[in-house]
């Protein structure tokens, strides 16, 4: 088929990543080779890449690991698609392919590239991926802080074990603060940071923990639709029907940090937001379950921050509040899965 032709005569090129080591797989030549993850190693895998003019080049995401190669290769100007591990794995299996070692999933990351064809993403940029790491250490020491509390709270009135407990929540305490400073210093050196954080912070409901997390980790938000963006931070419910079977819609996958943080937003929206408050009362008046109600809030409060750093305007409750935009979560039943 001259489709196929065309498809098979892409120059695509798997890399499975590790902390040590990069073996590359070179679709359709199958070619193999590995590399080092040193400095000196990536600028020399980078150039043998380019040589290669792949079309699209495919790496997991590797809790980290993969992002210096993938800016690395951004940089070089090659295109590259950071893909979900769980997808791959099943596409494997779909091939019939059990066994694992790293230069077997090479190969079936190009596979992947050439059958599936997944869309080149900008990486994102350092000054972004600092910011992303700063509010990641936060959200860190808060759940240490959280942790600590709660065994203070069994702990014996006096002793050693109490003080340590005290003297390590003040700590904690203090290390909070000082990344709220840090994260605030780094919004506000920043120009489209600081614009856009304060049109978020104009939404009654977001404060500035959601807000900066928003401009941290979902980089994205402003430059997708509406559909896309909820599926993306994983609020888009997905349908579970089979023949005269209905089943419950669920959200499933996106990125749990943003997920979060806006579920908190999204339960202060619905209690002191008119907008939004008044679609979660309308909603639940319809019989739909608490839960059900708050995450259709949180599609919507996505929705609206999404358009409004799209058209750099701030909070209008009656924009907010059109027909359109109040009714389209209302159609799919939602639960957190």
């Amino acid at each position: 088929m001259p489709g196929s032709d065309v498809m098979e005569a892409r120059t695509v090129i798997g890399i499975d990543v590790s902390k040590a080591t990069l073996v590359v797989a070179v679709q359709p030549s199958g070619e193999t080779w590995t590399s080092d993850t040193t400095s000196p190693a990536l600028e020399a895998l980078v150039a043998r890449l380019r040589e290669r003019h792949p079309q699209l080049i495919v790496m997991e995401a590797t809790a980290g690991y993969e992002l210096p190669l993938a800016a690395a290769c951004a940089a070089a100007g090659l295109p590259v698609a950071i893909v979900n591990p769980r997808q791959v794995r099943a596409f494997a299996q779909a091939l019939g392919r059990t066994a694992k070692t790293d230069t077997l999933d090479a190969g079936v990351l190009a596979l992947f590239g050439v059958r599936m064809q997944p869309a080149a993403r900008a990486v994102t940029d350092g000054e972004t991926q600092a910011l992303a790491d700063l509010v990641t250490r936060r959200r860190q020491l808060l759940e240490m802080l959280g942790a600590e509390r709660r065994r203070l709270e069994h702990a014996p009135p006096t002793g050693p074990v109490t003080r340590d407990l005290r003297h390590h929540i003040r700590w904690l305490e203090r290390r909070l603060a000082d990344f709220d400073d840090e994260i605030g210093t780094a919004i506000q050196h920043s120009a489209v940071w600081r614009v856009n954080d304060d049109l978020l912070r104009t939404v009654p409901g977001i404060g500035p923990t959601t807000a900066r997390t928003l401009l941290a980790e979902l980089p994205e938000l402003g430059h997708l639709d509406r559909r896309t963006i909820a599926a993306l931070v994983g609020v888009a419910p997905f349908n579970c029907d089979s023949g005269q079977f209905r089943g419950r819609r669920r959200i499933w996958g996106g990125r749990r940090s943003v997920r979060a943080s806006l579920y908190m937003a999204a339960l202060v929206a619905s209690r002191h937001n008119p907008v939004l408050a008044a679609f979660y009362r309308r909603l639940r008046d319809l019989g739909k379950p608490p839960k059900v109600a708050l995450v259709a809030v949180m599609r919507k409060l996505l929705t609206i921050v999404n358009a409004m750093i799209k058209h750099q305007c701030r909070w209008n409750p009656k924009a907010a509040s059109t027909p359109a935009s109040t009714s389209e979560p209302a159609r799919g039943v939602a639960v957190l899965a």
